[in-house]
């Protein structure tokens, strides 16, 4: 234990910081880090290195090269540099390469070097050029603030939505400010520059000076300035070689420090771990390397070459061209178990498990004192929290060993804390490997979380590691392997060395029907990257018609989608399709396309009967449908036109097509219509009615009715109704004007063709017994005995219906017998029933 401390240093009282290496460099830098823009994302991320910015020094007809390694020096990309003077680089929250050029352009990269987008600060800073720049992370996203060469700031606070904020300008500000840095308040950002021996702060409405409180007498200059990684706390390094620290709204002091060296510092950020009182600043000078916090001492390393600091959550990488170490704040619980002579429960229980190891008596003292404190739960969450923070995999299988051993004597103690830390640190030792590259401390992941550590796996193109990870995890399918699987297969539609065939297939041997997989998706990477056939190709694996029609329109395959949104029977679908076809032939090359797929035809016709009437025309016209064309000509004379003669002449179309149709039956009545339209015309001029589209039948009614009986018969006549016909509507009319008389004549001309029942009913109907009675004895006898009965003589229905000797009709005449009125017809009926039965 003493010698696992032995690097261990500490500042003041209460706090160790210990620097352990992550990685041995092996990158192969031609140049030094400080003739480099250098910029390294946060968590464990990428390194990028533009060599041979545009110095002075330097021969103007070298091209500068952009390279970009993993944090363990492994090369991901390297590019000639073809573009504009580059003033600053920086990495988005997605990990996305911010190169931001003189002339306030910024290009935008991936992680291997693709070019992704590009967009600029605005024609200000193009005119006055950029003098510095800022990347920065707010919770909105990534930002970039500009300094221009007019000494004035422009920033957005997020480059994926780019909105462009000019600051208010500083009064008197002539020259470049010695430092300034971006601070985010209340959702807000600021700019905190110095000028001189005054700060101003800048917001998107004011400038306001600024005093930091406790500030020690005689300061002229603030040579440096850096905020802390959640934003809540600042440091000031002034001239004086004092270095003031407090939160970063100015309000309130931490803490003060005299370093003694008034030399501007390469580098100056915070080291602090998270929920820790401890708050500590790293300086970098060319050689030197100092801890500083509210102790009266430091802790100073020296720097045997170039260095760059890269500020974490909970502390700070160190890389140069040999070594990448990790500077940070030794956590309370590692503390406790390995500092000299600690009595801790973690470091006794850690004691007991190595002496049970040697099969010492001892292992049983230690495990006694813990049990008799009643520590014995503290000491196994302290040594699973202790192998959390631990880099090397033997410490941690050393500290999880005693946990394991010291919950084997208690009774009670959930598993899930040490099973958790177990896959945690098996998830980062792997993503901790040389040639993954990804250092992340146990606090950094669980910032994180492990759906963003999975996305910056497959950037990195690490699919297989990827999905063993969401194995291991049992993390679920859409969330995990399907959506790794859906990455790798856009990455794979982008190899032009491979055929489509070969991609499609072994896209789909791969995928099969995993669940949350989107064919379509992949298509549209492969029709984005060009290759359009293998956009098709995929497509054939989608089972969503509704995924499949969309791509194939954009792609202009419009035929294909055709095919496809008939195939899933989806007619909103095909509808779509058939709109988009039609803005996009002509209506000759439009119509064809129809002729050949029925289905899409006849929905399009039914789109046009709501929508476009005289396109349908011209598809029947087309089709030589003379049918469905004298159909619509007809359906055009009641719905299009007003005048009759318009009517007339449509109908007389109509008439044409059927004939061409050789449906005579149709083009007949067609005719008869047209002649029914002209006659009702010339009955509303002669007699004034409303006769103009009436049905025959009703035509004939409304003359009975308005009494005209002769005219009445003559159309009859002339449209050879048929008598029957006739008699039915004449009887119903002549009840409805309840002209009885009129109704008696009418009986009495002629035989009726339809009966009497039909008078005796209409009568009853009307409520008219006493005419109903008339024409109830001029029934013949197949209906007497039921006009008798309409008529409600049941006495005399029952003697017919005994005459007729007719045992239904004898059944019916019974079931109209009620009460004691007609209780001597029932016996008379049962005692006919009775001597038939004899008989």
């Amino acid at each position: 234990m003493d010698c696992y401390t032995a690097n261990w240093n500490p500042l003041g009282d209460s706090a160790f910081y210990r620097k352990y290496e992550l990685y041995s460099m092996d990158w192969d830098l031609k140049e030094e880090l400080r003739d480099c823009l250098v910029a390294a994302a946060p968590y464990g991320g990428p390194i990028a290195l533009l060599r041979n910015p545009w110095r002075k020094e330097k021969a103007a007809s070298v091209r500068p090269v952009l390279d970009i390694y993993s944090a363990s020096g492994i090369p991901l990309a390297s590019l000639l540099w073809k573009s504009g003077p580059v003033v600053s680089l920086g990495w988005s929250a997605e990990e996305e390469l911010l190169c931001v050029q003189e002339d306030g352009a910024v290009l935008v990269y991936g992680l291997h070097g693709d070019f992704r987008r590009h967009f600029s600060m605005g024609n200000e800073v193009l005119q006055n050029r950029v003098l510095d720049a800022r990347i920065f992370h707010t919770e909105f996203g990534s930002g970039v603030a500009i300094l221009t060469g007019a000494h004035r700031f422009t920033l957005s606070a997020n480059v994926g939505d780019l909105k462009l904020r000019r600051m208010p300008e500083v009064p008197g500000l002539q020259s470049a400010p010695s430092c300034w840095t971006t601070l985010c308040q209340d959702r807000v950002t600021h700019i905190l520059l110095a000028v001189g021996p005054d700060l101003y702060l800048l917001d998107h409405a004011a400038c306001s000076a600024v005093t930091p409180p406790g500030l020690v007498p005689g300061v002229s200059s603030f040579l440096q300035m850096a905020v802390s990684f959640t934003y809540r706390h600042l440091a000031l390094f002034t001239d004086t070689g004092y270095i003031w620290m407090g939160t970063a709204s100015l309000k309130e002091k931490l803490c003060e420090f005299n370093c003694n060296i008034r030399a501007p510092p390469k580098q100056m950020v915070w080291c602090s771990r998270p929920r820790s009182k401890e708050r500590a600043i790293v300086v970098a000078w060319e050689r030197r390397l100092m801890v500083v916090g509210d102790a009266p001492e430091s802790i100073q390393f020296v720097l045997d070459e170039d260095s760059y600091l890269v500020p974490e959550l909970d502390g700070v990488r160190i890389f140069s061209r040999s070594t990448h170490e990790f500077l940070h704040e030794v956590p309370v619980a590692s503390e406790e178990i390995f500092k000299i002579a600690s009595m801790a429960p973690g470091a006794l229980l850690l004691e007991a498990q190595k002496e049970y190891e040697k099969e010492s008596q001892k292992a049983d003292e230690y495990l006694r004192e813990i049990q008799e404190l009643g520590q014995l739960t503290q000491a196994v969450q302290q040594c699973i929290e202790a192998a959390g923070h631990e880099h090397q995999p033997d410490m941690q299988k050393s500290l999880l060993r005693a946990a394991s051993f010291g919950k084997c004597f208690l009774d009670r103690f959930p598993p899930d804390s040490f099973v958790r830390m177990c896959q945690d640190l098996r998830v980062l030792n792997a993503v901790r490997d040389y040639h993954i590259g990804i250092p992340l401390t146990y606090s950094q992941y669980k910032q994180l979380t492990i759906q963003v550590l999975l996305d910056r796996l497959v950037l990195r193109r690490l699919y297989p590691l990827a999905i063993q990870i969401c194995e291991y995890l049992r993390l679920p399918e859409v969330q995990g392997v399907s959506r790794i699987l859906a990455h790798w297969a856009c990455y794979k539609v982008q190899q032009k060395d491979v055929s489509d065939e070969d991609v499609a297939r072994a896209i789909n041997q791969k995928l099969g029907d995993t669940p949350g997989v989107s064919y379509s998706d992949i298509a549209a990477r492969a029709y984005g990257c060009g290759r359009t056939e293998l956009a098709i190709k995929l497509l054939e694996y989608e089972p969503r018609s509704g995924e499949q029609v969309p791509l194939l329109l954009k792609m202009k395959r419009s035929k294909l989608a055709l095919s496809k949104a008939i195939e899933s029977g989806d007619t909103d679908l095909v509808f779509t399709v058939l709109l988009h076809l039609k803005n996009e032939l002509n209506r000759g090359d439009f119509f064809m396309t129809l002729r050949n797929q029925p289905m899409a035809l006849s929905l399009y016709r039914q789109f046009c009967k709501h929508q476009e009437l005289e396109t349908l025309k011209d598809l029947y016209n087309q089709d030589d449908n003379h049918q469905e064309l004298g159909s619509f000509h007809i359906r055009a004379s009641y719905a299009a036109e007003e005048r009759i003669e318009g009517r007339v002449a449509a109908l007389q179309t109509a008439t044409d097509a059927f004939y061409k149709a050789k449906n005579e039956f149709a083009a007949k009545a067609t005719e008869d219509q047209m002649r029914l339209l002209r006659l009702q015309r010339r009955l509303e001029d002669e007699l004034e009615g409303q006769f103009l589209d009436l049905s025959l039948h009703d035509t004939v009614t409304t003359l009975i009715l308005g009494g005209h009986n002769k005219r009445a018969e003559q159309l009859a006549r002339d449209f050879r109704i048929p008598d029957k016909r006739l008699w039915w509507l004449k009887l119903t009319a002549l009840a409805d004007l309840e002209d009885w008389e009129e109704l008696e004549k009418f009986s009495k001309s002629k035989k009726s063709p339809i009966g009497y029942l039909p008078f005796v009913e209409i009568c009853m109907k009307q409520h008219n017994k006493y005419e109903a009675k008339k024409y109830a004895s001029r029934v013949g006898p197949e209906h007497k005995v039921k006009a008798l009965l309409l008529v409600g003589d049941v006495a005399q229905a029952a003697d017919v219906a005994i005459e007729h000797r007719n045992e239904a009709e004898l059944s019916l005449v019974l079931s109209h017998c009620t009460g004691a009125t007609d209780g001597a017809t029932a016996d008379k009926i049962q005692r006919a029933r009775a001597q038939a039965q004899k008989k």
